[in-house]
C-alpha cells in the first residue's frame, strides 16, 4: 500500500523535487497588494514557466513595505533556505517613498547582490519608479541607481516595472501607487521578456 502511494506521489509531482528555484525578493509590487494572489505578476509568471515548461519553481518572498534595509537583513537566510537559481530583486521603492538615503539604498541592494552572486544565483534587477512630486534631482538620482548597479555587477535589468502603467489610471489601483489586477499580465510579460534569457542559461 505504501509503496502505491509512493508511486502516485511521484505521478502527480514529477518534477517537484528536480525543479529550480526562482526567489522573489520585493515589497508590495511583487506581494500582489490589494489584489488576490493568484492574480498578481509572481503567480502569473509560475503559470507561464509550466506552460512552457520549465523546471522552475517560483518562491515569493515579497513583504510590503520592506526597505532594501529590511530586506538585506533577511536575504541570507531566504538564500541558505532555498538555494536559488535566480533571483528577481524588486525594492527601492519603500526606500524612495519616505524619502530615505539614496546612498544607504544602494549599498544595500549592491550587498543583496554580492550575497547573491556568491550563492550561485543569477540575478535579474528590478527597477521602480517614484512619483514626480518627489523632485527631479532626487528622482533621477533614484532611477540611476539601477543602472549603475546593473553595469557594476553585470546583471540582467528591468529599469522599470511600472513603466507606462503608473500613469494609467485603469491599471493602478485607488491609492495611485499599486497596479490593479488588470496589470499584472502585463508587469508578468515585460519580466518574461528579460527573465527568459537567465532560464536558458541554466
Amino acid at each position: 500500500m505504501l509503496n502505491r502511494i509512493l508511486l502516485l506521489l511521484l505521478l502527480v509531482l514529477p518534477n517537484a523535487a528536480s525543479a529550480h528555484i526562482i526567489l522573489v525578493v520585493g515589497d508590495s509590487l511583487s506581494a500582489a497588494y490589494g489584489i488576490p494572489v493568484e492574480q498578481g505578476w509572481v503567480a502569473l509568471l509560475q503559470e507561464c514557466l509550466e506552460r512552457e515548461a520549465y523546471p522552475y519553481r517560483v518562491v515569493n518572498a515579497s513583504i510590503s513595505g520592506d526597505t532594501t534595509a529590511n530586506a538585506r537583513a533577511r536575504l541570507d537566510a531566504a538564500l541558505a533556505s532555498d538555494e536559488p537559481a535566480v533571483l528577481l530583486l524588486e525594492l527601492g521603492g519603500n526606500d524612495g517613498l519616505r524619502g530615505l538615503s539614496l546612498a544607504a539604498m544602494k549599498d544595500n541592494l549592491a550587498a543583496m547582490i554580492v550575497s547573491a552572486q556568491q550563492a550561485g544565483a543569477k540575478i535579474l534587477l528590478i527597477g521602480v519608479q517614484l512619483p514626480p512630486n518627489y523632485g527631479p534631482r532626487y528622482t533621477q538620482r533614484f532611477q540611476a541607481i539601477y543602472q549603475e548597479l546593473a553595469s557594476e555587477y553585470d546583471l540582467a535589468l528591468l529599469p522599470s516595472l511600472v513603466a507606462g502603467i503608473g500613469t494609467e489610471s485603469d491599471l493602478m489601483q485607488a491609492d495611485g501607487i499599486h497596479p490593479n489586477a488588470s496589470a499584472q499580465p502585463l508587469i508578468r510579460d515585460r519580466i518574461w521578456k528579460e527573465l527568459q534569457p537567465l532560464l536558458e542559461l541554466n
